[in-house]
């Protein structure tokens, strides 16, 4: 008690707190700070080990980007003839072949143009059947003029024998002048059935060579006047055909918006066929990213749509020959003072194997990851030949050329008769 007293007392001193020493040697070392910085320091070590052996491996031998995109052929339907809309036979996703028929219009216009077309052919086969028959007929009777010609220079051959004869014996008083009268009258008119024979004549050779000039010395199928209506049976025959709007190819119905009753010019479009099995992808590289590029190249792609778990293999096709802003609706005009550097982007056509689309089928505009692969050394940067196979074709509409002439070759048939 005492003890506490006299150490709280007024006036006592109060003992100088205890201090650390100032020899660093005297501080104590703490253990965990220092352990915590090697371990820190090991690991941004191994990191940087491990991106630099990435980099060496794996990273320097390929490039990637997400900026790419599924691009494919959107074949616009457009009618090629006008009418009213009577039929639609597909849909919005529906599966179509090459030549399967669309959309129907009312026939009964085509109908008639191609009724009046047929009669035209028929009737210029006549007509230049008709010709053919003229012609024959002037021939024969060419040959019945120039029969009439030699009997009149017989006729007239005779008649100047006997006014020869006749003039010889009237001095002599055998032959009366009387008779000499009439040999002499006898003779003018031989030489005038002489000179109608021979006009007879020179008209009907006029009148077979003007008929042979109109049928050109051509069989009847050759003549210009049945070619001519012949075309234009052709023309009605397609006009009617493609009433009757087909798919040119196999693919998949998108964006229809045609309606029944609705009247439709030529052009117009009435929807759309994307062939999926032959879609691409376009991804967009930057211009520092195309040093290595090659077409021939490996890529891998995958799709958001499926996730990492579906890899796309497919090949560099072609590399853009411009930047996106080249080719833009309004060029960038760097030439102005205000000018900033921007990394530009060149579209790069990745071709994908169609037996991986075909079991997990790409929708047009679908983003995608690509990875190439550098390690291929690939073709060059610009394709080193030239191709002169057509890039696509389609016979979708060779049958109706076809059957117009199968049409043509009908209507001249029936109406040649016995005359080729």
């Amino acid at each position: 008690m005492t003890t506490e007293s006299t150490k709280n007392a007024p006036g006592t001193p109060v003992p100088a707190p205890l201090l650390p020493p100032t020899d660093p040697r005297a501080t104590p070392r703490n253990g965990k700070r220092k352990r915590a910085l090697l371990i820190l320091a090991s690991v941004i070590v191994l990191a940087a080990i491990g991106w630099l052996l990435y980099h060496f491996l794996v990273g320097r031998w390929s490039e990637s980007t997400d900026d790419a995109y599924v691009q494919g052929d959107i074949v616009s339907i457009t009618p090629q003839t006008g009418g009213t809309v009577t039929r639609i036979g597909v849909d919005d996703g529906m599966k179509v072949d090459a030549g399967q028929v669309l959309v129907n219009f009312d026939v009964e216009d085509a109908q008639l143009g191609y009724s009046q077309a047929e009669a035209a052919l028929g009737a210029a086969v006549r007509q230049v059947r008709g010709l053919y028959s003229a012609v024959n007929a002037g021939e024969a009777d060419s040959a019945a003029r120039a029969a009439s010609v030699n009997q009149a220079l017989a006729a007239v051959a005779q008649a100047r024998e006997d006014v020869a004869r006749r003039s010889g014996l009237v001095s002599s008083g055998a032959v009366s002048a009387e008779e000499l009268a009439h040999a002499r009258t006898a003779l003018a008119g031989a030489e005038a059935n002489l000179a109608a024979a021979r006009a007879a004549q020179t008209a009907s050779q006029a009148n077979v060579s003007r008929t042979r000039t109109q049928i050109d010395n051509s069989s009847i199928r050759d003549n210009p006047q049945v070619v001519a209506a012949a075309a234009q049976l052709r023309q009605a025959y397609l006009a009617r055909q493609r009433s009757a709007i087909v798919a040119p190819v196999s693919g998949y119905v998108a964006k229809r918006n045609v309606q029944l009753g609705q009247r439709v010019a030529p052009g117009t479009p009435l929807m759309a066929i994307i062939p999926l099995q032959g879609v691409w992808v376009d991804a967009n590289f930057k211009e520092t990213q195309l040093k290595n590029l090659r077409l021939g190249q490996r890529a891998e792609l995958t799709s958001e749509m499926y996730g990492d778990n579906v890899v796309y293999h497919g090949t560099l096709q072609s590399l853009g020959m411009g930047t996106g802003s080249a080719f833009s609706l309004l060029p960038a005009q760097n030439a102005s003072g205000n000018w900033i550097k921007i990394v530009q982007r060149v579209p790069v056509r990745i071709a994908l194997d169609p037996k991986e689309l075909l079991e997990h089928p790409l929708r047009v505009g679908l983003t995608m990851g690509v990875k190439v692969n550098l390690h291929d050394k690939g073709n060059g940067l610009l394709p080193a030949t030239t191709t002169s196979e057509p890039h696509a074709v389609t016979s979708a509409y060779d049958a109706q050329m076809s059957k117009a002439d199968a049409e043509v070759d009908r209507i001249i048939r029936d109406n040649l008769g016995g005359t080729r």
